[in-house]
């Protein structure tokens, strides 16, 4: 079997690491970043004791953002994501990470358990559902945040729904003209001119997301 051609960022991670000394903490995290997709859980604690001792500045880097961006080649908000779903598994569910039989839930299927249990919308039995369908394992992550959405989407307010909707029809409108575009010429005189539509629902999002962070604020 060929083996997978490596992306622009794991080649850049094995040209530092033939750079590093093996088993120092740096070559550990910058090894387990590699191949945190196996298993995030490793990447998760070694970047929570990264940015509580500072270890980054020691490496030559000004924040651990930077350290994330530029070394292991992960957004500062998945290094977040990462260090929280650690934390809730090591809280609240420490006999998981040790059984090597049960598969770990997708580190964002735990940011989103999280999310609803800090929102005092999300009901006790909201709450335990989606405990349930991260924890099971049963569930794909597409299908528990399509839950969740669902979820946040019953206390949204009245605008809050109707800007959702707008923008879901904004993107299948953008979609449907790119789509046309590559329609061939006997089709040229049938085209739906769709830019007075697009340009109308570009206005009422617009509109709508001004209002309602005249509302937050």
């Amino acid at each position: 079997m060929d083996t997978p051609a490596q992306t622009r960022a794991e080649q850049q991670i094995e040209q530092l690491l033939e750079q590093l000394e093996p088993g120092s903490d740096r070559y550990t995290v910058l090894s387990s970043a590699k191949n945190f997709k196996s298993s995030w859980v490793d990447l998760g604690r070694l970047l929570k004791q990264v940015r509580g001792t500072r270890l980054y500045s020691e490496w030559g880097y000004d924040s651990f953002e930077d350290y994330c961006s530029r070394e292991i080649r992960i957004r500062r908000q998945t290094a977040d994501k990462l260090t929280m779903a650690f934390h809730y598994l090591e809280k609240k569910q420490p006999t998981l990470m040790e059984d090597e039989l049960r598969p770990l839930p997708d580190y964002r299927s735990i940011d989103l358990l999280q999310q609803a249990e800090e929102d005092s919308n999300f009901t006790n039995e909201q709450q335990q559902e989606l405990e349930q369908a991260v924890f099971e394992g049963k569930i794909s992550h597409p299908t528990i945040a399509k839950r969740f959405r669902e979820m946040a989407m019953d206390h949204a307010t009245m605008e809050q729904r109707q800007l959702s909707e707008y923008k879901s029809a904004l993107s299948a409108a953008r979609r449907l003209q790119s789509a046309l575009g590559f329609l061939p010429d006997e089709f040229e005189g049938r085209k739906l001119d769709l830019a007075p539509l697009i340009s109308s629902l570009e206005q009422a999002v617009e509109l709508l997301d001004t209002e309602q962070e005249l509302i937050v604020e």
